[in-house]
């Protein structure tokens, strides 16, 4: 039996057939669709180095199901950037240290841009530490990710104010 199934994966639609109904969205998005920046830590949901955006929403894409979400829109790491300009989010974890060895940061930038997006990020250092608590560091970079959090959100709102005078 196979699974068709569409998915808008970085703004570019894909269609996609599965043999297989229990195929993760993290199984396809690095296996089949060769998107391997979200990345396969505890494979439990606990560790959060594989969140990705669906439809906008924080997700752990270990846990999810593909044929869960046909037709959805997902966000992976790959998609964040224009180009050449990283966005916001990705140079602030450069600009405040919010990363060491590398393997969580796609899954904290995720769950970043996630956070802001959903306006729960706010100015309270322990309110991000608290929302971001699903994203683990093994290499304890936490200050430099809040930092992060709350430098990108500014300059992020102060880009949406610009754009709307």
């Amino acid at each position: 039996m196979s699974f068709p199934l569409t998915l808008t994966v970085n703004g570019v639609k894909r269609n996609v057939v599965l043999d297989d109904p229990r195929v993760t969205l993290l199984d396809l998005l690095r296996e089949r669709l060769d998107l391997t920046g979200t990345k396969k830590g505890c494979d439990r949901g606990q560790c959060g180095a594989c969140t990705i955006l669906v439809d906008g929403r924080r997700v752990n894409a270990c846990l999810a199901l593909a044929v869960s979400h046909d037709g959805a829109e997902i966000k992976t790491i790959e998609g964040v950037a224009e180009g050449e300009r990283l966005h916001p989010v990705q140079a602030a974890f450069i600009e405040h240290d919010g990363f060491q060895c590398g393997f969580c940061t796609p899954g904290q930038i995720m769950s970043a841009l996630g956070l802001i997006a959903e306006g729960q990020a706010g100015s309270d250092p322990e309110r991000i530490r608290e929302a971001m608590s699903g994203n683990l560091c093994r290499c304890s970079a936490y200050a430099g990710i809040v930092e992060a959090v709350l430098d990108a959100q500014k300059k992020l709102a102060e880009g949406s104010r610009r754009s709307a005078a």
